[in-house]
């Protein structure tokens, strides 16, 4: 698959893509990354690609005809079979999550215009965008911490790119677990001497007993979806996803659960 991303700094890319594990998804080519700067499509001595809003206020605005000129110029490159989706990272955007993720593991891929300044101007954006993601309900300087963490995210789920292929299985949000959170985990030393005093790991995890420890994870992995987020947990349920065992574990635990920080 292959990722087009638009932005003012394509630097900011370079030590992303060629360290940590996931760089393997991006040397073997299974993510292949391509990094456009609308500057190259703009005119003039200054190659300028921002102007002041119309109406006044603070900031700049991404001009429109840059942004356009390299949409097209990646869209003559890529120039092979179905156009793929354009995405802008934006505040407005749906929030992304383990199905979004999961839905571009397995796609061609996607043009992802990171934006900078004030905003973009909205004609292009009328043109030329399909799909609009966030982080999250607070806004970054700009869209490449966003792209970065697609990648990443993407590059995690191809085969090969772990060391154990079943690792990203047991990620939280993943429905190999129902889309609860993940468990606790634990190494050596047995017993660690912590700030707190001695420290030992769970007696279960020690025990050799493969089916008490699954469930004892799968506790924990309720246990913690509960304490951390309830949101997720309700949706879960909506999906009939928990066992009558699982709720009767959970209603133990309601009187040991803190109370939400008003």
């Amino acid at each position: 698959m292959r990722f087009d991303v638009i932005t003012l700094f394509p630097e900011l890319f370079g030590p992303f893509l060629n360290h940590g594990i996931n760089r393997r998804a991006y040397a073997s080519g299974q993510v292949e990354v391509r990094l456009w700067n609308p500057r190259d499509h703009a005119e003039g001595n200054y190659r300028r690609v921002d102007d002041r809003p119309f109406g006044g206020g603070p900031g700049m605005v991404m001009m429109a005809e840059p942004l356009y000129r390299c949409w097209q110029a990646i869209r003559a490159d890529r120039a092979e079979g179905e156009p793929v989706p354009t995405v802008l990272f934006s505040p407005l955007g749906k929030r992304m999550d383990h199905g979004v993720v999961a839905e571009q593991a397995e796609g061609r891929g996607a043009i992802l215009v990171c934006g900078r300044y004030e905003g973009i101007d909205q004609r292009f954006i009328d043109a030329c965008v399909d799909l609009q993601w966030s982080l999250g309900d607070f806004v970054l300087s700009g869209g490449e911490l966003a792209a970065l963490a697609l990648l990443d995210a993407v590059a995690r789920l191809q085969p090969g790119v772990l060391n154990d292929e079943g690792s990203h299985q047991q990620d939280s949000f993943n429905p190999a677990l129902d889309g609860l959170l993940d468990c606790p985990h634990y190494t050596r030393p047995e017993s660690w001497d912590g700030p707190a005093g001695p420290a030992p790991v769970p007696p279960v995890l020690m025990s050799g007993h493969h089916g008490q420890i699954e469930a004892w994870r799968r506790q924990q992995r309720l246990r913690l979806t509960a304490e951390c987020r309830p949101d997720v947990l309700e949706a879960v349920r909506a999906r009939g996803a928990l066992s009558p065992k699982d709720e009767a574990f959970l209603r133990d635990q309601t009187g040991q659960m803190p109370r939400p920080k008003p």
